[in-house]
């Protein structure tokens, strides 16, 4: 067995496990992730707390869970809503070409000479603490580069000989788009998605942690790293370890996958994963 074949099985195993968990743990465990105990405040993971306690004493696996359901849900929600946005640009850019191009492609510039952190800054800032700003801001920032690939793969595609016995045939540019273009886009689109879901996540916790994300007392992986950084400098490790793992572990794995899709959509290109 390969060491790719072993990594893809990894990858997908730790998915699976994250996806049982957001399923099964808030239903084994009988507890509010938001009850506060400030008797049992930052104690060390034990068996009535497998990953301890944050600094208010709420049960931190908890916390971990729902917060990656959080960020699950922003991501996902995100990435779909971006590729879908990036890769209607892309098309109508790569179909019509002449002015449309043109404007599509400046107006992708545009957005892409500002950086990512700073222009979600700007969306979020624009209204209060809460999911759907976070989701929006991340959308503006991470549909460019979908655009950029459906409209090369489009362009591609317009070479193709069996395009050009449509146009020959009479076909028109609507039908040559819907039935023969489109459909080509649609492996690079989709693989676009699954790549912007480790993208999101890491938006969103660097949003929270920053305190312009979701409100404080949601269970966001970034708001608890934020609020741990105390209790780190106090020699308290597990408040900062264990929200950190659950945004590195899944995004690594998903992107893992990711690449395996990259390569199979061109094996010819090794994957070059990039978070």
């Amino acid at each position: 067995m390969g060491s790719h074949t072993v990594r893809l099985r990894a990858s997908a195993c730790v998915l699976a496990a994250v996806v049982l968990a957001v399923l099964v743990v808030p239903l084994a465990v009988p507890l509010d992730e938001q009850a506060v105990d400030l008797a049992a405040k930052l104690r060390p993971p034990t068996w009535a707390h497998p990953f301890g306690t944050d600094e208010v004493g709420r049960d931190l696996l908890l916390r971990c869970v729902y917060g990656l359901r959080l960020s699950l849900l922003v991501g996902v929600v995100a990435a779909l809503t971006a590729t879908v946005l990036g890769t209607a640009a892309g098309v109508l850019a790569g179909a019509l070409g002449g002015w449309t191009d043109r404007a599509l492609m400046r107006l992708v510039d545009l957005f892409s000479s500002v950086p990512h952190l700073l222009l979600g800054i700007f969306v979020v800032a624009m209204f209060r603490p809460g999911i759907w700003p976070v989701i929006a801001s991340v959308v503006v920032t991470h549909w460019l580069s979908t655009a950029r690939i459906v409209r090369a793969e489009l362009l591609s595609l317009r070479t193709r000989p069996y395009v050009d016995a449509a146009v020959s045939g009479g076909a028109s540019r609507l039908r040559v788009t819907v039935r023969h273009l489109l459909p080509g886009v649609l492996p690079q689109a989709g693989l676009a998605a699954v790549l912007m879901i480790p993208h999101a996540i890491w938006h969103e916790s660097a949003l929270s942690f920053l305190g312009l994300g979701l409100p404080t007392h949601e269970a966001s992986l970034g708001n608890m790293v934020n609020g741990a950084r105390g209790s780190l400098l106090a020699g308290d490790w597990w408040p900062t370890l264990f929200p950190g793992l659950f945004i590195v572990v899944p995004t690594l794995a998903v992107a893992a996958l990711a690449g395996a899709w990259r390569e199979r959509l061109d094996p010819r290109r090794r994957s070059e994963l990039t978070l």
